[in-house]
């Protein structure tokens, strides 16, 4: 039985990532777009379905490249709301620690549906935390990712460094080096795909300089070469990161980076602040990417990242909401107009535009994932695509709609498609209880709490 080809016809605007014309709409056969149509310009052979995308600004799938889900249950915890990183940590870490897997579940699925919503289709979690009773932890999240059909990059994280040790986090909330990379091993045989339209995929995520071993750093990289598999971590998020690094190591970030077997392409790191010229010059080089998280590192107060520099050095840039407890919000179209305004603070406006800005959250974070079948419109890539209207209030009187999107503040997709099939219809996620979910997922954060 011949495939059923979709024709997304002649929408208000398109952003293809990549500067084709496509304002004739796109064609989707087999979970993948099959052409690009200019104005005017009809699909080479028959459609069986026509959407009419007039009313609607279309982008590839946004692509969240650092989070942390379990986080979605301390949002706006009033102890920690004008806490720098550090105290933060150290204030949130033995809340954290009572995290169980009916808790993460719903923290993940709460995080994800928040995300699809947005218009993001891929999401990289970073999950560092396994206290007893949690071990299992990134195969809660694989069932959550599957049951909204999204495609999602688990890291498995890990704490190895306590603070019996001179680290910061909890001895409860601390693994032993063998187990962390016997469960890495697992994940990866179990979960890792590979190849275009990848659903599930793994990488290994040691959590930061002050919560994990050399050793452990040396042992993921060893680990993830072997495996073909892709390395996370924190890195020059704050000052006191800094100084962390050359009182225990006698190195600033990027020379530890490199000491460990970590300063080349297969690394991605969240944050990424506080180099110099010559760190800049080295990542560049070695062609490592960095995850700009604009909302919170001002809600943090931690810096804010050289992506123009990182980008004309060589070094890829993408997006990330980071964990909803210093975002308190996953929420991929807003990061982007965080981002464009952040931003614009240090380049100027004729440097950072919403193209540029939406880039970052497309093309630049498929780049950190090490993925070249998603993030942009063209023949051959996966129909993961994010449709916004413009019917609202705050949109009226605008002009471009493509800048309307971060101008105007778009909060929320109209639909969202996900390897050709739709997730998201007039503004609501297919077959997911949102009410329901709230009502638990809050009762959870209550209890987390209240220990």
């Amino acid at each position: 039985m011949p495939a059923t080809r979709t024709w997304l016809k002649s929408p208000l605007a398109i952003f293809t990532a990549n500067g084709s014309d496509a304002r004739g709409g796109l064609v989707i056969e087999n979970g993948r777009i099959s052409e690009l149509l200019a104005s005017g310009q009809s699909p080479s052979a028959p459609c069986q379905q026509v959407f009419d995308a007039r009313e609607h600004v279309v982008l590839p799938g946004l692509i969240n490249t650092h989070h942390h889900f379990y986080q979605t249950l301390t949002r706006a915890w009033a102890p920690v709301v004008n806490q720098p990183l550090f105290p933060w940590l150290k204030t949130l870490y033995p809340v954290w620690a009572r995290l169980t897997p009916d808790k993460l579940a719903l923290a993940s699925e709460v995080a994800l549906a928040e995300l699809l919503l947005s218009g993001c289709t891929t999401a990289a979690d970073h999950h560092y935390l396994f206290p007893q009773g949690l071990d299992n932890a990134i195969d809660v999240q694989v069932e959550a990712v599957r049951k909204l059909g999204m495609r999602a990059m688990l890291t498995r994280g890990s704490m190895s460094l306590g603070e019996a040790d001179g680290g910061l986090p909890p001895q409860p909330t601390v693994q032993q080096g063998e187990v962390i990379l016997a469960d890495s091993q697992r994940l990866i045989h179990s979960y890792h795909e590979r190849g275009d339209g990848a659903q599930i995929q793994i990488a290994l995520a040691p959590c930061s300089p002050f919560s994990v071993t050399p050793e452990i750093m040396r042992a993921s990289a060893d680990l993830a070469d072997e495996l073909d598999v892709r390395l996370h971590t924190h890195l020059a998020e704050t000052l006191d990161e800094e100084s962390f690094c050359l009182q225990r190591f006698g190195l600033r970030t990027v020379d530890y980076l490199d000491s460990v077997g970590w300063l080349g392409p297969r690394t991605w790191l969240a944050h990424g602040i506080h180099f110099n010229p010559d760190e800049i010059a080295r990542l560049g080089a070695a062609g490592t990417g960095i995850c700009h998280c604009p909302s919170s590192n001002m809600r943090l107060a931690s810096g804010i990242c050289p992506t123009a520099e990182l980008e004309a050095a060589g070094a890829p840039v993408g997006l990330g909401v980071d964990g909803s407890a210093s975002n308190d919000a996953s929420n991929m179209i807003l990061e982007a107009r965080q981002a464009l305004y952040l931003q614009r603070l240090r380049y100027g406006a004729e440097q950072i535009t919403p193209e540029r800005a939406l880039g970052w959250a497309t093309h630049g974070s498929a780049r950190l994932l090490g993925r070249q079948d998603i993030g942009e419109l063209a023949p051959g890539k996966q129909a993961d695509l994010a449709l916004f209207k413009l019917d609202e209030l705050r949109f009226s009187g605008s002009h471009d709609p493509l800048s309307a999107l971060l101008l105007c503040g778009a909060d929320r997709a109209d639909r969202v498609m996900v390897g050709g099939q739709w997730r998201v219809v007039d503004g609501q996620i297919e077959g997911l209880d949102v009410r329901g979910l709230i009502a638990d997922h809050r009762q959870a954060a209550a209890q987390l709490i209240a220990g």
